[in-house]
């Protein structure tokens, strides 16, 4: 188990942040066999694992069997709550090698289950004369914006150990947090600026990891934002379904990109979320999709199974 950065996640110096660091080795998944990897999850007091860190998990194992291209797209399941205190096991299929793409399956496997299912393509770079793309919403740059910490002042008491806790992605959010509204109302509509907390090495397919381990912190909330429901409510039980992404043009996920996301419609105790990640110049990165159980209880459980 690898223990939890406690040092200042801050970056001064250009460098990478220790908290930063901490992720990208949590994202250095050991291999054990052929077409089998092996990662950990952070020694944190969570319920689960984090499944913004077992997409990114499942992508750099499905990467690391894959000799040309670069990934363009994914579709996952989120199948059952990740066990914390154990290692998972991630199972590559090799599908198909194209000689443009090339296709794989994962398994994400616990306790002797899969957890996580995950298909992925790779292609090889090629020139397009057709393009065209929405156009980047007007935003206030990112340095006119206040720290996610310093938004996160007034709930430090709520917030406890995670408003202590280094995080290896800066965020600035762009009008109100999404979970500090009081009552129902709100656009299902948020907005964001988000950059890895530091330098990052020349590798597309970490940062297209680190763009996916982010892509899961914000979706979900843009969900609930209509609503006067939180996550930390006794009657709500939430969960990530599935997550899509679509990764359209090169990137770096140590430069500033621009999260835009809403929420077309939640119905039957399953919401639905749009995500589009813009770099600063205002090119379309990567679009996503996710769709998350939205289930209001009777009474309080702990139990997270969809």
């Amino acid at each position: 188990m690898i223990p939890v950065a406690r040092t200042p996640a801050t970056c001064e110096d250009g460098g990478m942040s220790d908290a930063l660091d901490f992720l990208v080795k949590l994202l250095d998944i050991e291999p054990i066999e052929v077409n089998i990897f092996r990662g950990v999850s952070p020694d944190e007091h969570r319920q689960r694992v984090f499944g913004g860190q077992v997409a990114a998990q499942s992508l750099m194992a499905a990467g690391r069997t894959v000799e040309r291209g670069r990934v363009h797209s994914l579709h996952a399941y989120f199948l059952r709550p990740g066990d914390p205190t154990v290692p998972i096991l991630y199972e590559v299929d090799r599908i198909r090698d194209g000689r443009s793409f090339t296709t794989r399956r994962v398994v994400a496997i616990q306790h002797g289950q899969a957890i996580f299912n995950m298909a992925t393509s790779f292609h090889v770079e090629e020139e397009g004369p057709l393009e065209h793309q929405f156009p980047m919403p007007e935003v206030p740059d990112p340095e006119s914006l206040p720290t996610l910490r310093e938004r996160l002042e007034p709930y430090r008491d709520r917030l406890a150990e995670w408003f202590a806790r280094p995080h290896p992605i800066d965020q600035r959010h762009i009008g109100r947090l999404p979970w500090a509204a009081e009552e129902a109302g709100d656009e299902p509509v948020q907005r964001l600026w988000i950059r890895a907390d530091g330098q990052l090495p020349d590798d597309p397919l970490l940062h297209a990891c680190i763009a996916t381990y982010a892509s899961d912190m914000s979706l979900f909330d843009t969900m609930l934002a209509p609503h006067a429901v939180h996550w930390d409510d006794a009657d709500f039980m939430g969960a990530s379904l599935d997550h899509c992404m679509w990764f359209h043009r090169p990137f770096r996920a140590d430069e500033w990109l621009l999260y835009d996301m809403d929420s077309p419609t939640a119905y039957g105790a399953r919401g639905l979320a749009r995500g589009f990640l813009f770099t600063r110049d205002g090119r379309l990165a990567v679009s996503m999709v996710q769709e998350g159980l939205m289930r209001v209880v009777s009474r309080a459980s702990t139990r997270l199974e969809p």
